[in-house]
C-alpha cells in the first residue's frame, strides 16, 4: 500500500478533541468527547456496565482511529460518568436508545456514522441498536454477553432472586466491600427479559458484525463469542489469545483487529450505507 507524505508546504489535518453534550429522549444530557480529525466518517464508541468513556478500551480505540484519520466519539451512557441520569443495572434497550440519540445528533452535523463499537454491556447495546434501527452498516461487539441470564449469580450471589424479591433491591459491593450501585428488582427483570438471541437473529444481512473476545476473559466466557456466531447473519469472530475482559495487556492487538474490520472494503461500505 502506497503512503503519500505531506510536502513541506502541506499541513497535516488538525486533530481536535472537544466535549460534546447530547440530550437523549428522556431529557438527560449525555456527555462525550469528539476526536475530530476533519473527516466526516465517524465511529461511535460505547463503554460497559458501570463504566465510562475514560476506560482503557474506549480511550485507546479512539486514539487508534484518530491516528488513521477517522473521527471518533466516546461518550457516557445515562447514569454513568459525566452524563445525567441514574445508573441502572438493566437499561440495555435504553442504552441502545442513548446511542440512537448520539447517531442522530451527528447525522444532523453531516457526519456519516460508519460503525458503532461497544465493549461488554456496550457490546450488547450496539447489537440491540443494529437490530432495532438497521441504519449502521458495521457493528463491533467486544466481549458482549450472549445470554443475559448468565453472570448475575457471580455478581449478586446465589440467592439473588430470593433476596431481591424480599427486599426489592440488592446493593452491589466490590471486592473491598465498598458500595458501588443498587440493583432494583425492576432493573434486574429488565435484564432478564432482554432477549439477545432474538435481537441478533433480526440484524439485517447487510450489516456486518465483528465479535472480538479474549480467550482468558473471566467476566464473560469466550464461548459467548461462538454463540453470537451461530445466529448473527453476517458475522465474524476474532479471538485474542491470552486477553482478559478489557484486553488490558492486548490493547494494540484489539485496536488492530477493530481498525482492520472498520477499514476493509471501504468502497463497498459506502455503497451499502447509501442503501440504509
Amino acid at each position: 500500500m502506497s503512503v503519500t507524505r505531506p510536502t513541506p508546504t502541506q499541513k497535516q489535518p488538525a486533530i481536535q478533541q472537544r466535549r460534546v453534550v447530547i440530550e437523549n429522549k428522556h431529557g438527560e444530557k449525555l456527555v462525550g468527547i469528539l476526536h475530530d480529525t476533519g473527516s466526516k466518517e465517524l465511529v461511535v464508541l460505547c463503554h460497559g456496565i458501570h463504566s465510562s468513556k475514560e476506560r482503557i478500551p474506549m480511550v485507546n480505540l479512539a486514539a487508534a482511529l484518530q491516528r488513521e484519520g477517522i473521527s471518533a466519539f466516546r461518550f457516557d451512557f445515562a447514569g454513568n460518568g459525566e452524563s445525567e441520569g441514574s445508573f441502572r443495572y438493566g437499561h440495555y434497550r435504553r442504552e441502545a436508545d442513548d446511542l440512537r440519540a448520539v447517531v442522530q445528533h451527528f447525522r444532523v452535523q453531516n457526519y456519516v456514522v460508519t460503525a458503532v463499537v461497544g465493549h461488554s454491556k456496550g457490546g450488547n447495546a450496539v447489537l440491540l441498536y443494529a437490530a432495532k434501527y438497521n441504519d449502521v452498516h458495521k457493528v463491533v461487539n467486544i466481549a458482549g454477553r450472549f445470554n443475559l441470564e448468565r453472570g448475575i449469580e457471580g455478581r449478586l450471589g446465589k440467592d439473588f432472586l430470593r433476596r431481591i424479591k424480599q427486599d426489592g433491591f440488592i446493593d452491589f459491593k466490590n471486592k473491598r466491600g465498598t458500595f458501588e450501585y443498587r440493583v432494583t428488582e425492576e432493573s434486574l427483570m429488565e435484564r432478564l427479559t432482554t432477549d439477545m438471541p432474538a435481537a441478533c437473529r433480526s440484524i439485517n444481512q447487510n450489516c456486518r458484525v465483528l465479535t472480538v473476545h479474549g480467550s482468558m476473559d473471566k467476566t464473560v466466557p469466550v464461548e459467548d463469542a461462538f454463540d453470537f456466531n451461530k445466529i448473527i447473519p453476517n458475522h465474524k469472530v476474532s479471538i485474542v489469545e491470552g486477553a482478559d475482559h478489557e484486553h488490558t495487556s492486548h490493547q494494540n492487538e484489539l485496536a488492530s483487529i477493530v481498525l482492520d474490520f472498520i477499514k476493509e472494503d471501504f468502497l463497498q461500505d459506502k455503497f451499502i450505507h447509501s442503501r440504509f
